[in-house]
Formats: C-alpha cells, structure tokens, sequence
C-alpha cells in the first residue's frame, strides 16, 4: 500500500475442511457449507463466490462511473458472471466472463461506463494480466 492509500475495510472468513467444508466470516453474516463443483453435497464453492463478488464489485463500480458521467444505471442493470476452473499441464486456473446488460442505456454510454468501472473495480484490478477475463457488453 502506498503510504497515502488508507484501508476501507478488512474481511476475515475462517475456513476448514477446504472445498469440501465451511467458511464463516468473523461478524456472523457469512456461514457457508462448501462443495466441490459438480458436487450433489449440499454448498457453494469458491468459483461461485468469486463470480458473486466480482460482479457485486463491478455493478458498484459501474454505478460510480454513471454518476461521474452524469449518466444513470438503468433499473435493470445485471451482470452473468461466468468463472471457470480450468486444468492443463500446469494445474489449475480460472478464466472468467462478465455479461453486462444495460438496458435502455446509450450503447457508447453504456461502453464509456463499462470501461471506467473496468479500470476502477478492485477485482478487475486483481485479475487484470492474471487471469483471461471478458467484459462483455449485451
């Protein structure tokens, strides 16, 4: 961190037994059963959580950008997010896809928004070079 950037938040999840066990967040509102993906074990798994905080983040993100663009999001602004886990020779890696739907919005508009709220979302900071990501546009 550089020395003018100041911590917003700090999110502390406990987890055992892996993706076969549970997670829960220091204040109690977080208290998941995990499972593998494709598993019929009742949870979720980490590839479905990072697909809800990616575009939870990213919907923020969008919303900033909007308001900086005298611009507004419309009532239906959604995003599909789709992380895969992928295998090759290597091990293991993720590959996602964000599928923005801004109804009724401008389409450069739409773009401009999506854009900046790319550059300016922390997960889209922290997966930029490391993973493949699509920003589509729908």
């Amino acid at each position: 961190m550089t020395s003018q950037a100041r911590k917003l938040y700090t999110a502390k999840v406990r987890t055992t037994g892996g993706r076969d066990g549970t997670s829960k967040s220091s204040d109690g509102r977080l208290d998941i059963k995990l499972s593998t993906p494709g598993s019929v074990n009742p949870g979720t798994n980490p590839e479905q959580l990072f697909a809800a905080g990616w575009s939870a983040c990213f919907e923020g993100a969008m919303a900033i950008a909007a308001r900086k663009l005298n611009a507004t999001l419309p009532d239906s602004t959604a995003i599909e997010a789709e992380v895969d886990l992928n295998t090759d020779d290597g091990g293991y890696f993720l590959s996602a896809r964000l599928n923005i739907s801004l109804p009724g919005l401008d389409p450069d508009v739409a773009r401009r928004i999506v854009d900046v709220a790319h550059q300016t979302c922390p997960y889209s900071k922290a997966t930029r070079g490391n993973i493949e990501a699509q920003i589509n546009l729908r």
